[in-house]
């Protein structure tokens, strides 16, 4: 028989990251908006933003 084993979903690790304040003023209006935490819609912008960046080799090719 099969063990259950629970797993805690996405794990994330903990980082510090500086930004200015007014960043993070837009920052909260926005998440605050959309009624979702700081820290989800700056994850969800990293992965949008990782999603559609410009790769290196077309810029310079």
């Amino acid at each position: 028989m099969a063990q259950f084993i629970p797993r805690r979903p996405d794990e994330k690790d903990v980082i510090s990251v500086r930004i200015s304040s007014e960043t993070l003023k837009q920052v909260d209006k926005h998440a605050s908006s959309i009624s979702i935490s700081r820290n989800e819609l700056i994850n969800q912008m990293i992965l949008f933003a990782l999603d559609n960046m410009v790769q290196e080799e077309a810029v310079n090719g």
